[in-house]
């Protein structure tokens, strides 16, 4: 039901969390899921998409009071897209551990990964036609995608991830380059093999007979790129095997023409202890020694894995500047990889700041090393005319407010990894908590935007001007395959708020199986990432984190 001007000024005029069905009148909701979402049809079992009703706009009050008329005094200040873990994938490398997906989900195998590239580049389509923030019209001034890029760190995979953000043809196949060499078409039963009526436990589960779908994946088709300037942030699957392996122990794999398929339980179970246990690496390469069924694939030196430098040197390339800017962010501060950390003006009297929350000793979940805890308070004691000392004594200095919005790739809730980053052995690593904290000393810090964990979830952190929104944003690899739009405003009252509205890639919600054009392939991968044995329904969020208008207090934006 829509709802016309003067329901929902009076409706957001009241304290507390109000839904507001269908979104405003007045606000553009074309393109986005405030005007319809995807919906299964049924209840049980394998399901088809369709378009369903779009999702309500909630006024989250969690830290301060939404102030009534404030529609009419509202200034638009920034307006931006979050993209986050799109994990461009090379789905037929060998430094690929499928086999134990019963074990780690999926983060091993999807039965859609082979459609990551169209899924991203119908994702890049939807914000070019958006082009506005829905509530205040404002042009989307840029995209930041906050990590987990790439899926194996391959510089194969880094080419695909720049050439669907700047556009270009991309041809998502590596070896042979006649056809696909990789799990879903290797006959064992743990996989989906669209191709084949045998059954396997994709199937047993409802999962279609689709022959031509893994030849459509690997034939060329084109991105048509941003239309607005992106920034990059760094993601554990940028710096590390699948994410979590630390490099050097297996980089021969990458290139080599020998492709495990499956393992017995047992055995995949030893690699699959390496993923969250360090001390089992030793243990997880012994296993990798021994024999299993082994598929030999056409060697490809482009597998190759990229350092952290030549994943800034690549965005430095002027070949890849695309809409800008150059370096996306990274400067030459940047290119010899060690601090891949930097500030980026969002609009007039607006910071960005990209946080590299990764570290290159292994494990997926993240930490902030001493070195870039002590560079960020620094930046944001530069631009704050009152914090809070490390002890809460209030302190006052003669230099203007700046507005700060903060990017990583991990949540403040994901940040426990101890281990020390290799490219500052000696720094001490510091946890979510400890990141929280210095952010809340900073009235001027008003959010922290993250990805990592694959669904939706928006948090408040502290009270009064020590207060901040923490916005995490679903994966577009995996269900529910989401970004977000959003809208910073001063709403004219000693109050900003933050929009935040969820978009879907640029594809029907649902598709014939012989659908082989980029748009049909990317509605095939929302459906195969809907039924997926290893999605997450709850990701989706619960409606106070999709859709919603977030009040904070007492800022004094500069303008």
């Amino acid at each position: 039901m829509a709802v016309n001007r003067r329901r929902f000024l009076q409706a957001t005029g009241a304290a507390g969390a109000v839904l507001l069905w269908g979104g405003p009148a007045w606000a553009a909701t074309t393109g986005t899921t405030l005007d319809v979402a995807a919906a299964p049809v049924g209840t049980t079992g394998y399901r088809r998409l369709q378009a369903g009703p779009g999702w309500p706009v909630v006024v989250r009050s969690d830290l301060a009071p939404p102030g009534a008329g404030r529609a009419d005094r509202r200034v638009p200040l920034a307006c931006f897209a979050q993209f986050t873990d799109m994990h461009v994938v090379d789905a037929q490398s060998p430094a690929r551990f499928e086999y134990t997906h019963p074990l780690l989900g999926a983060g091993a195998f999807r039965a859609h990964e082979t459609l990551a590239q169209h899924t991203s580049a119908a994702l890049v389509r939807r914000v070019d036609d958006v082009r506005t923030g829905p509530f205040t019209g404002r042009p989307i001034d840029f995209v930041v995608t906050t990590g987990d890029n790439t899926d194996n760190h391959e510089l194969v995979e880094l080419d695909w991830f720049l050439t669907v953000l700047n556009g270009g043809r991309i041809t998502a196949n590596t070896g042979d380059p006649t056809r696909y060499e990789g799990v879903q078409d290797s006959g064992v039963t743990a996989y989906w093999n669209p191709h084949s009526t045998a059954v396997d436990d994709y199937k047993a589960k409802g999962f279609p007979t689709v022959p031509g779908l893994l030849d459509a994946a690997i034939r060329p088709f084109d991105s048509p790129g941003l239309r607005i300037p992106w920034y990059c942030t760094f993601g554990n699957h940028d710096d590390s095997v699948v994410g979590t392996l630390p490099d050097g122990f297996l980089d021969a794999l990458y290139t080599s023409d020998r492709k495990v398929v499956g393992f017995d339980p047992s055995t995949a179970a030893r690699v699959a202890r390496a993923f969250t246990d360090p001390a089992a690496l030793p243990d997880a390469l012994a296993a990798l020694a021994t024999a299993g069924p082994v598929r030999t694939v056409t060697p490809d030196a482009r597998r190759r894995p990229f350092t952290t430098a030549e994943f800034v040197r690549a965005h430095l390339d002027p070949r890849h500047t695309g809409p800008g800017p150059h370096g996306h962010g990274f400067t030459q501060d940047n290119a010899d990889g060690v601090d891949v950390f930097y500030t980026f003006r969002i609009a007039p009297g607006v910071t960005g700041v990209s946080l590299d929350t990764t570290t290159t000793a292994g494990l997926a979940e993240g930490s902030i090393g001493l070195h870039q805890y002590l560079w960020l308070e620094r930046v944001l004691k530069r631009n704050s005319s009152r914090y809070y000392d490390a002890f809460g004594f209030p302190h006052r200095q003669d230099v203007t407010d700046e507005l700060f919005v903060l990017f990583s790739h991990h949540s403040s809730w994901t940040m426990t990894n101890p281990l020390p980053d290799r490219r500052r052995p000696l720094d001490p690593r510091l946890d979510g908590a400890a990141l929280v904290d210095l952010i809340g000393r900073f009235p001027n810090v008003v959010a922290w935007v993250n990805g990592h964990t694959h669904e939706n979830r928006i948090v408040p952190h502290g009270t009064g001007d020590r207060a901040f929104w923490e916005i995490n944003t679903a994966a577009h690899v995996d269900h529910p395959q989401h970004a977000r739009i959003i809208e910073l405003v001063d709403n004219g009252d000693g109050t900003l708020s933050l929009f935040t509205t969820l978009v879907e890639a640029d594809a029907p919600y649902r598709a014939d199986y012989g659908d082989t054009t980029p748009a049909g392939l990317a509605s095939l991968a929302r459906e195969f990432a809907f039924n997926d044995p290893h999605a997450k329904p709850a990701a989706v969020g619960a409606v106070t984190d999709r859709n919603t208008e977030l009040v904070i207090a007492g800022r004094s934006p500069v303008r």
